[in-house]
């Protein structure tokens, strides 16, 4: 039974070679054909041309009331085409293949889609200000600059988007034709399920639509800014590994002491011995030792561990003699020798 399959996957050496989409002259004419489209729909909404009488017949027709029988099934379709749910969940999906590949590129083109998406989109439906059918005032009016915000229709748009994206970043050109495929199946059905339930005129879905294909087609232009961000990313992931606390260096149970003595310490160890000199002279012992190091260390590293001083007493009892007191086992009285 296979039980390392998250080890596996972290082991993925390289994310895949694959060549992001570039701007060919064939995706540069289709770019310019849908950018003509777009401006075509906006002058036909402006001056209330056929499109817009078109509008009117399709809400005055009212499809909701016609097929009433599928009204249910659509209002849980309609959530393919709002962005919380959809954008969570290819989210989802481009973060686990993120992980798996060691690379930031899915979740950070799937971000810069849907900026695009939210200045572009946005940018037009506050500009027109267009009220929805539901709230018309005027039949056979275009209900533009009204405070509305409705065209284009965002629903559509970002379905073009959020799941065109899949087919943008699919690994093989067999998976790019199918997810192309899928996501305009799901973008169309989402389109006219707004004018189905009355919330979006005709002309809105068309706008929908081709400024989420703007969108697609332009996204090569943005792939060096994504290139250069996830780059950026990588090498601040780095500095902060690199500024961790440095570790210190265990010392064996027994193994001698590298620290030096605090100063405090020292001071009172090298004050004690000056005490033991006339006891010692007395005695008979050597003279007392020079102290090879100064008593205030010009640097910490001239402090000298205990276990490494010199000894500055001899060897046998530190107790001073009594002229008054014989020694253990003797009969003359001692007496201190003047020399070594």
């Amino acid at each position: 039974m296979r039980t390392d399959i998250f080890a596996r996957l972290d082991r993925e050496p390289e994310p895949p070679k694959i060549e992001p989409p570039r701007m060919s002259r064939h995706r540069i004419a289709l770019f310019g054909g849908t950018l003509a489209f777009y401006l075509a729909i906006v002058v036909a909404v402006l001056v209330s041309s056929w499109l817009v009488a078109l509008d009117w017949k399709v809400m005055l027709f009212r499809p909701y009331q016609q097929w009433p029988e599928i009204h249910a099934f659509l209002d849980y379709y309609i959530v393919l085409g709002q962005r919380g749910p959809t954008a969570t969940m290819v989210a989802c999906w481009l973060g686990w293949r993120s992980w798996r590949q060691h690379t930031l590129r899915p979740l950070l083109t799937l971000g810069a889609a849907l900026l695009l998406l939210n200045v572009s989109v946005g940018a037009v439906k506050i500009g027109l200000g267009r009220l929805g059918p539901h709230y018309a005032t005027q039949i056979g009016s275009a209900e533009l600059f009204a405070g509305g915000d409705i065209f284009p229709s965002g629903h559509t748009a970002n379905a073009v988007v959020t799941w065109g994206i899949l087919a943008y970043l699919a690994t093989t050109p067999r998976a790019r034709r199918y997810l192309s495929a899928l996501s305009a199946i799901v973008s169309l059905g989402v389109g006219l399920t707004t004018v189905y339930l009355g919330t979006h005129w005709l002309s809105d879905v068309l706008l929908g639509w081709a400024a989420g294909l703007l969108i697609m087609l332009g996204l090569p232009w943005v792939e060096p800014l994504i290139t250069r961000a996830e780059a950026w990313i990588f090498a601040q992931r780095e500095n902060l590994r690199g500024r961790g606390p440095v570790p210190s260096v265990p010392v064996a149970a027994g193994g001698p002491r590298t620290a030096a003595l605090p100063y405090a310490e020292d001071e009172d160890a090298v004050a004690q011995e000056p005490a033991l000199e006339p006891a010692v002279a007395a005695a008979g012992g050597p003279g007392p030792c020079p102290r090879s190091h100064p008593a205030h260390p010009s640097h910490p590293s001239q402090h000298l561990v205990r276990s490494e001083r010199s000894p500055v007493t001899p060897t046998g009892s530190r107790r001073p003699p009594h002229a008054d007191r014989a020694p253990r086992g003797g009969t003359s009285p001692a007496s201190p020798v003047a020399g070594g």
